[in-house]
């Protein structure tokens, strides 16, 4: 019943994942996500596969390691389907056979794609396929344009309801956290919040505190002149808000 991608962006070092689903709110249910690892559960969820999983990850096993207990320890591993990218890289999946069709995965470098009760396996191959047509793109960018082009494929078979990505970024919290919960749209109204989180909210990001700097970057001339600029190219292009907020950012 859902469809996503667990990665690593190769440059930045970024892990994340980006799932949709004919289900409620399964950006809620999916993803698990730390530092440099990540773990997405789904068909019939098994939470316990995300938090024991990512804690495992944390400790430096391997994605295949990992994958390999949680399915030996489940006895309902046959309705299960998960993937993950552990701390060096790697990445493993599994697809139980009682998973609704069509159901399956593929493994890429430093991704992969994973999907069951989809119209097609084009849903997931087109997917892994775009990712790889954009990996000069942004990595959000690109997480979303590799799952737009697993909904052009025909995604979810029963439609569309819910989608979510989370990307962190080294640290124990996101850099990013969007969800669209119950949506006639829901990737494209990802794609809003993502375009929305470039205002303001992202800039602001690359100046929290990190483990390495417990105080984060004090110096609010350099946020002021980062967000002054670029409020300054978005007048200069244009570009017209597709926020929903009201009143003015002080």
């Amino acid at each position: 019943m859902t469809y996503s991608i667990v990665a690593r962006d190769q440059e930045t070092g970024a892990v994340g994942i980006i799932v949709a689903s004919r289900f409620f709110a399964a950006g809620a249910m999916v993803p698990y996500v730390g530092p440099d690892y990540a773990i997405a559960s789904q068909s019939w969820v098994n939470p316990i596969w995300g938090t024991d999983g990512v804690s495992q990850l944390a400790a430096d096993q391997s994605a295949l390691d990992v994958l390999d207990g949680m399915v030996q320890k489940d006895e309902g591993r046959a309705t299960r389907q998960a993937h993950m990218i552990d701390r060096k890289g790697n990445v493993a999946a599994f697809t139980g056979e009682e998973c609704t069709d069509w159901a399956g995965h593929e493994l890429g470098d430093g991704f992969s794609v994973a999907g069951n009760m989809l119209v097609a396996a084009d849903v997931v191959k087109d997917t892994a396929q775009a990712y790889r047509n954009n990996l000069d793109k942004p990595f959000a960018e690109r997480l979303l344009l590799a799952m737009e082009a697993g909904e052009r494929a025909g995604g979810d078979k029963r439609g569309k309801q819910s989608a979510g990505m989370v990307i962190h970024r080294g640290e124990d919290y996101p850099w990013l956290d969007i969800r669209a919960d119950d949506h006639a749209d829901p990737l494209a109204e990802l794609g809003r919040l993502y375009t929305v989180a470039q205002e303001t909210y992202l800039i602001v990001a690359d100046f929290l505190p990190t483990k390495d700097k417990f105080s984060g970057h004090q110096n609010e001339d350099e946020l002021g002149a980062k967000m002054e600029a670029a409020n300054k190219e978005r007048e200069e292009s244009g570009y017209k808000s597709p926020s929903l907020a009201s009143g003015t950012i002080i």
